[in-house]
């Protein structure tokens, strides 16, 4: 018989010894350490995906980006209720990419095992498991259950042909909406969107993200002195070149007239502020309008925990306001 001095305890165990056994377990298992944001995830999980094992970045962007965007408000609404305490567990059914560009349905299954002094989590863990066969299969059964074999397969190929023209007209009408015609930016739309995005994501996982607002300076002389054509070449250079001296995550958009903004995610203040005089320095050194030398000033702002969207985009406008206050082809905070 055990005595209490025998009792073998998790704690016990190393955390290698543990990621060995979850190596071996077919299903997909992940270990969400918040506080520095690493996320371990065994082989398991990466074969139910057709990865090779460990060839993804360790983060829950990896995550995020697998989950198919028609299930990823629901998801992260479920998953919200877990890390609040509302619910003893998170318990989600969707989408998830696989390498070759499909969709595969898993159950996605995690508790939270250690909360922080403040109540914030800690450390959560979870497994996904394939349950795709099991929906194809449901789909089937319903199918039949409302009309014969060989209609159903006739009305199928119909509602696919229908959908696919659907999907294409969308797609078409969601380019349009999330893409600025003259330049090729990202819309207002769209950025306000991805903003929203990123103050939620912020709360969410504590990560932090900065917005940099840019102008060009004394556009209207060349709108004036050249015609609209040269301004409106020299803005669609600015964000060709902008766009090639970014990461692929960040985002450059259209904000207004010859206004654009950069989103910056898992960038603080002082990372945002180097992208900015990188940026700034790269304007001057370039040639983007034939006829002037142009330059750009500069406003940036760290988004705040908890701080409403409109006060982060009046916070980096106002730095934006101040840059042309002291003396253009600045960068303010």
């Amino acid at each position: 018989m055990l005595q209490d001095s025998d009792t073998i305890r998790i704690s016990d165990v190393s955390e290698a010894v543990v990621h060995g056994i979850l190596e071996v377990i077919s299903d997909g298992i992940w270990d969400w350490h918040a506080n520095t944001g690493f996320v371990y995830r065994n082989t398991g999980w990466y074969r139910m995906l057709g990865y090779k094992p460990h060839t993804l970045d360790n983060t829950v962007f990896t995550w995020e980006s697998l989950i198919h965007p028609d299930d990823l408000a629901a998801v992260m609404a479920k998953f919200d209720l877990c890390l609040s305490d509302s619910v003893h567990e998170y318990r989600a059914e969707y989408r998830c990419r696989t390498r070759d560009g499909s969709y595969l349905w898993i159950e996605d299954c995690g508790r939270i095992i250690e909360r922080n002094p403040d109540g914030s989590v800690a450390r959560m863990i979870g497994a996904h498991r394939d349950i795709h066969a099991s929906k194809l299969l449901l789909a089937q059964l319903e199918r039949r259950n409302h009309s014969l074999e060989q209609q159903v397969a006739e009305r199928t190929a119909e509602l696919v042909r229908l959908n696919e023209a659907l999907q294409q007209k969308a797609e078409e009408n969601r380019q349009l909406a999330e893409t600025d015609a003259l330049t090729g930016a990202a819309s207002r739309y769209r950025l306000e969107r991805v903003i929203k995005l990123e103050c939620e994501r912020s709360r969410r996982f504590k990560y932090a993200f900065s917005v940099i607002a840019m102008d060009v300076d004394d556009f209207k002389q060349i709108n004036d002195n050249h015609g609209h054509s040269a301004g409106d070449q020299t803005l669609v250079k600015i964000v060709a070149l902008v766009r090639t001296h970014i990461r692929e995550i960040d985002l450059i958009a259209r904000w207004g007239g010859d206004e654009f903004m950069v989103v910056l995610p898992n960038t603080g203040l002082a990372d945002g502020r180097l992208v900015a005089d990188k940026l700034r320095e790269l304007i001057v050194r370039s040639r983007v309008c034939e006829q002037l030398d142009i330059t750009l000033s500069f406003g940036l702002a760290e988004y705040q925990p908890d701080e409403p969207m409109s006060q982060l985009m009046v916070r980096v406008d106002r730095a934006l306001y101040q840059a042309k206050l002291a003396g253009k082809n600045q960068i303010c905070e």
